[in-house]
């Protein structure tokens, strides 16, 4: 955890003072134990990034005084469109896509997702928001990313993915029919569109392409999706 991140209902003089309680103030207790006086780095949800100076501990809650005069680090300019993984891998993304600066997630369904994913309480807004708070104790962040959710493949790629990706560079990982290598750290904004394990189907290639992505791969290798997620995020944007 690099940074603590405080909600809204945590501070008592908004601005000024928080009192921390539950799974943050055991980790301060138990990681950090700070004393009277110290300082720690805090953020508000949506908002600044700061300091928070202890004023005391207990066994119950943190209280601090904070000033949050900082901007979060500037949000990668992507838009991550993936076909709905296997559950428990999305679970484990979500925190690594946040990690990186992603603040747009749209999930898409295709001809080789199983339709049962769909009713997974991963969706549950409560476990993404817990996920992505991870992300961002991760990577000292305070923006929390939007995950839209799509599951009807083709009016989402005739009717939205044009908008979408209207000014962006906009690529579709698909190593089959691939035309070029992945650029690396490219200017401005993008759209990257994942597949599910076995790849889209041909058709679906297809109609990403009438959309005007194109279609690249990261190599000879072939990867699992949760590795080309974060493999093609940070070569687009890192390095």
């Amino acid at each position: 955890m690099n940074i603590i991140l405080l909600s809204k209902e945590d501070l008592t003089d908004p601005g000024k003072r928080a009192v921390i309680t539950g799974r943050r103030h055991k980790y301060i207790r138990e990681f950090i134990k700070p004393a009277a006086g110290d300082e720690l780095c805090v953020g508000l949800i949506s908002g600044k990034i700061g300091t928070g100076r202890v004023i005391a501990i207990d066994d119950r809650s943190v209280e601090m005084e904070v000033l949050l005069d900082q901007d979060p680090p500037h949000p990668v300019s992507g838009t991550l469109i993936l076909a709905m993984p296997r559950p428990i891998v999305f679970n484990r993304l979500l925190g690594h896509i946040t990690a990186l600066g992603i603040k747009k997630i749209v999930l898409v369904h295709s001809k080789r997702v199983e339709k049962s994913y769909w009713k997974s309480p991963v969706l549950k807004d409560e476990n993404i928001k817990a996920q992505f708070v991870l992300g961002l104790e991760q990577a000292k962040d305070t923006i929390m990313p939007e995950v839209l959710l799509r599951m009807r493949f083709k009016p989402f790629v005739e009717d939205e993915l044009p908008g979408i990706i209207k000014g962006t560079h906009a690529f579709v990982a698909h190593p089959k029919d691939a035309t070029d290598v992945l650029p690396r750290g490219i200017k401005g904004a993008f759209t990257l569109v994942i597949g599910p394990e076995g790849g889209f189907l041909p058709d679906e290639v297809e109609a990403l392409k009438r959309a005007g992505c194109r279609c690249v791969s990261l190599g000879e290798r072939i990867l699992r999706v949760e590795t080309a997620v974060v493999a093609a995020l940070s070569r687009l944007s890192y390095l």
